[in-house]
This record gives C-alpha cells, sequence and structure tokens, in this order.
C-alpha cells in the first residue's frame, strides 16, 4: 500500500499541474483538449476500494480545477468516474483478473480491450465535462463535436502515457 501511495502522490504531482500548464494549452482545432489526469483514475489497482478511488478522484478533479480555474466541474466528473471505474473495467474483462491487485494495462488486461476501457472512460469523462460546462445543449453540433474530438485526443494521450509507464514483473 506505501508503493501505491507513493506512486499515485508522484504521479498526482506531475500530472495535475501538467494539466493545467501544459495540456490545456495544446487545444486542437479549438476543439480538442486532452483529458491526460484522467490517466490517475483508470489506472487505479482494482483492490482500491470504492471509497478511497472516489476520494481520489474527487481530489484530482478537485486539484485540476485549482489549476484551471473551473469551479467543480472536474471534481464532479472525476468523481464520478471514480465511481464508475470498477464496473467499467468488468465490461471488458472478467472478474477473475481483478484478483491479483494490478492496475488495469495494456499489459495486464491485452490491449484490445484495454483500448475499448480507456476509450469508453474518456468518452464518459469528456461527455461530462462538456455537460456540465455547457448546462445546455442548445448546440449539439458543437457539444458533440468537442465531446468527440476531446475523446479522441485523450485517448491517444492515454494510450501513449500507458506505453510510457513503467512496467512492474508480474
Amino acid at each position: 500500500m506505501t508503493k501505491f501511495a507513493l506512486r499515485y502522490a508522484l504521479a498526482f504531482i506531475l500530472l495535475v499541474p501538467a494539466q493545467g500548464v501544459v495540456f490545456n494549452h495544446m487545444i486542437l482545432f479549438g476543439w480538442a483538449v486532452p483529458m491526460v489526469f484522467v490517466w490517475l483514475i483508470v489506472s487505479l489497482p482494482l483492490t482500491v476500494g470504492t471509497n478511497l478511488s472516489v476520494l481520489l478522484g474527487f481530489l484530482t478533479g478537485f486539484g485540476v480545477d485549482i489549476f484551471c480555474d473551473t469551479p467543480g466541474v472536474n471534481a464532479l466528473c472525476c468523481t464520478l468516474l471514480a465511481f464508475g471505474r470498477k464496473p467499467l473495467y468488468h465490461l471488458y474483462a472478467s472478474y477473475d483478473d481483478d484478483l491479483g491487485g494490478r492496475a488495469p494495462s495494456s499489459a495486464s488486461m491485452g490491449h484490445v480491450s484495454y483500448v475499448k476501457y480507456i476509450l469508453t472512460a474518456a468518452a464518459i469523462y469528456c461527455g461530462l465535462v462538456f455537460t456540465v460546462e455547457a448546462f445546455q445543449l442548445f448546440n449539439f453540433k458543437l457539444w458533440l463535436l468537442r465531446v468527440a474530438a476531446s475523446t479522441i485526443y485523450t485517448f491517444v494521450m492515454l494510450y501513449a502515457l500507458d506505453c510510457l509507464a513503467p512496467r512492474r514483473a508480474q
């Protein structure tokens, strides 16, 4: 548990400020924003309980809200994503896979299942963020374009981050 806490704290210290300072300014075509900090939530080991994952999701979102000046938007969406991450994982992997205490990754789930997992998580998160941010659907085409473009951009960044993450011997 101590290794997990140190790894999560280090990733939090690196990704949350990087989201506010770097990734929020990497906007493609005025629509797509990569939400790289979502990796902190989707990569939590499955042995982490729901209460702790929801707390970590809230703290992650709150940290991003502080850096990005978005009052509560990311805290709400990260909390909801953290709450649903285990059922989302079990859509693409069997229930026996979470007994080893491994974190979801392309190495532990397989590439196809992991791609589906992070693509779905990115779509849910981007849909939530842009819905809460706009708080209206009067321009449905623009909302759909922003959600789709940000989902793809976030997916690419999350998959790249997974490929760069160091692997533990299993």
